[in-house]
C-alpha cells in the first residue's frame, strides 16, 4: 500500500464489459520527509480504480497488484491499483504533516 494524492480523472467510454461504471482516478504516490514534516510527489503517476468516492486532491490509501483485486467492486476485474482509503490525517516520526479539513492547510509539496 502507499499514499497518493488524487491528481484527477481518466475517462473511457469503451472498456472490457467488467469495468463498465468504475470511475478511474490518476493517482500520484508521495513522500514523507520527515525532516521537513512534509509529504512531497514522486512525478510519477498511476491509473486506480476508485471504489469509495475519492475527489482531486485528496490523499488516498492505494494498494496495489494482485491485492487489488480483493475488494467486492474489483474482485472480478481487470485491475492491479484501486484507492482503498481516504486519509484523514499522517502522522510521521510523531508529528503531524497532514489533516484533512477545510480550513487545515496541508503540508503537501
Amino acid at each position: 500500500m502507499f499514499i497518493a494524492r488524487v491528481r484527477g480523472n481518466v475517462v473511457s467510454s469503451q472498456k472490457v464489459e467488467t469495468m463498465t461504471g468504475r470511475k478511474l482516478l490518476i493517482v500520484e504516490p508521495l513522500r514523507v520527509d520527515e525532516k521537513a514534516g512534509s509529504m512531497r510527489g514522486t512525478t510519477k503517476c498511476f491509473v486506480a480504480v476508485d471504489s469509495l468516492g475519492a475527489g482531486t486532491d485528496d490523499l488516498v490509501l492505494v494498494s496495489q497488484g494482485s491485492s487489488a483485486r480483493m475488494t467486492s467492486q474489483t474482485e472480478k476485474s481487470p485491475v492491479d491499483c484501486v484507492v482503498i482509503g481516504i486519509i484523514d490525517t499522517v502522522f510521521a516520526d510523531s508529528a503531524e504533516v497532514y489533516r484533512k479539513g477545510e480550513n487545515a492547510k496541508p503540508q503537501v509539496s
